[in-house]
């Protein structure tokens, strides 16, 4: 696709570019496929997919909602506006902190942690049958996602 998309017209884009936006538009396409899937099957998008599992493994005391922020990377009122639907259908609890509300904690509750484990099911099925991955050596899936890291950090 990336190749595809570098034509030699003369106003094309230089290659960082066509790189860049080539990963937007399957990063776009991918989180579609899987908004479908766990919407259909579990009745969660993958936002809120990200935000509960974000949530799987910290400790006891969960994350406040500053750090859940840092996290998935998004907005903490993005955050907020994602955690009160889960919070009223059950799959999150929200502990207030009694001098800042800025530190308020949010974790998993027990019906939380059987959704995300059961969505991570969902997702494992969905990359298993994409046609990509499993045409990748072991070589190739390590510096795409070495790549991708050094992205990321930017």
């Amino acid at each position: 696709m990336y190749y595809a998309s570098m034509s030699s017209e003369a106003h094309s884009p230089a290659p960082d570019v066509a790189l860049i936006t080539e990963l937007i538009t399957v990063a776009d396409g991918l989180t579609r496929h899987l908004d479908g899937a766990l919407s259909n099957i579990k009745g969660i998008s993958y936002t809120e997919y990200r935000i509960l599992a974000a949530l799987r493994d910290p400790t006891a005391e969960g994350l406040t909602k500053v750090e859940l922020a840092g996290v998935v990377g998004f907005s903490p009122s993005g955050v907020t506006r994602s955690l009160r639907p889960m919070e009223k259908l059950g799959f999150v609890a929200t502990r207030p902190d009694g001098r800042d509300a800025r530190k308020s904690r949010v974790s998993l509750t027990a019906e939380g942690t059987e959704l995300v484990d059961d969505a991570t099911g969902v997702i494992a099925d969905v990359v298993e049958a994409l046609p990509g991955p499993a045409t990748l050596s072991d070589k190739t899936r390590h510096a795409v996602g070495g790549a991708l890291e050094a992205l990321a950090r930017r």
